[in-house]
């Protein structure tokens, strides 16, 4: 009996333990990317992606970082390694955590990368995939703020285009707002971002 107990303390000891490494390591990525150093902070979600298999999060944020650093970059060559990174991550992530609205929101955002770089030749490829990712996302988490509010900028992007009115996505917006406001993530790791871009967009309605 004292062995079983002693076997079952250790056990126990080793899963906290990889749950202070996995928080520990999460931090110092956090505090890499809030610094500016956002390959540093890649790196490290690399590394904990590798270390710590059954977590989505890190994939997440390896796939986020590379989406972001594709805005407005003009090198194909260099947008498709980036993007290519961020699509392998968000299909390791979809396989750890399936059907996770926080995923589809992502996953949309990659997509959408691809069509601000070349809306004549990937709008007709993935537009239709981008709707259909934020309506599912959209009946999975109706009170999800970032769901409501991607949802909602992806369309004043494509009314603007088609020369259609953006009132109805601006209101969605003010909506996303105040869901933003009461909004509690799942954990001080997991996406709780989107806040302030919703603010610019609201004021760029107005």
């Amino acid at each position: 009996m004292k062995n079983l107990i002693i076997i079952a303390f250790v056990f126990v000891s080793g899963i906290l333990s990889a749950q202070t490494n996995f928080e520990k390591g999460m931090e110092k990525a956090f505090s890499l990317w809030q610094q500016g150093n956002t390959d540093e902070a890649e790196n490290m979600f690399e590394r904990i992606s590798n270390a710590e298999i059954d977590q989505w999060l890190p994939h997440y944020y390896i796939a986020q970082i590379n989406s972001i650093k594709s805005w407005n970059l003009k090198d194909e060559a260099k947008l498709k390694a980036q993007l290519d990174k961020a699509q392998t991550h968000l299909d390791l992530a979809k396989a750890i955590s399936k059907e996770n609205p926080e995923i589809m929101v992502l996953q949309a955002h990659v997509l959408t990368n691809w069509v601000a770089f070349d809306g004549m030749t990937y709008g007709m490829k993935y537009s239709g995939k981008i709707t259909e990712l934020y309506s599912k996302a959209s009946a999975m988490a109706p009170n999800n703020p970032r769901v409501l509010f991607s949802k909602a900028e992806w369309g004043i992007g494509s009314a603007r285009y088609f020369g259609q009115d953006t009132k109805p996505f601006c209101s969605d917006i003010e909506k996303s707002l105040e869901l933003f406001a009461n909004f509690k993530p799942e954990s001080e790791f997991h996406p709780n971002w989107g806040k302030e871009r919703a603010e610019q967009v609201l004021k760029s309605c107005n």
